[in-house]
């Protein structure tokens, strides 16, 4: 055990340790699920958010949301439930599940195989979602 990953310990078990004495519910806090807590924003509300509706000639609001997905899919995924609050937008946005799918695919060039199949699991799982809801 280096140095470093005591210290990150210590770190973590303090944090958790304080976050308990705060607010005993912490103690017991998963982020999981925590993106179905926020409502998916309208394709118009987000082309405006992101400077579409001022820059005519700016990227659409499907296409920032892509861009998005594919560099959250390079770096690991390393925050699920914001990634498949990103998924669930750029369904929003116009995107279809393919082109969700091709632009995690492509990802998987500069990410690496593992980063691709965790991306593509968390969108499958949003996908399903967004079926049952439909239903």
């Amino acid at each position: 055990m280096t140095d470093f990953t005591k210290l990150f310990g210590q770190m973590m078990e303090q944090g958790q340790k304080m976050a308990a004495e705060i607010n005993p519910s912490m103690a017991t806090f998963t982020p999981e699920g925590f993106d179905k807590l926020f409502p998916t924003m309208t394709k118009e509300y987000m082309d405006m958010l992101w400077g579409n509706a001022f820059n005519k000639d700016g990227l659409d609001a499907k296409t920032r949301l892509l861009v998005m997905l594919a560099g959250l899919t390079a770096q690991g995924v390393q925050a699920p439930e914001p990634f498949k609050m990103t998924v669930r937008h750029a369904r929003e946005a116009g995107a279809s599940q393919q082109e969700i799918a091709e632009t995690i695919y492509q990802m998987s060039m500069l990410g690496g195989l593992p980063a691709m199949s965790k991306a593509l699991d968390l969108a499958n799982e949003v996908f399903s979602d967004m079926q049952e809801d439909s239903e």
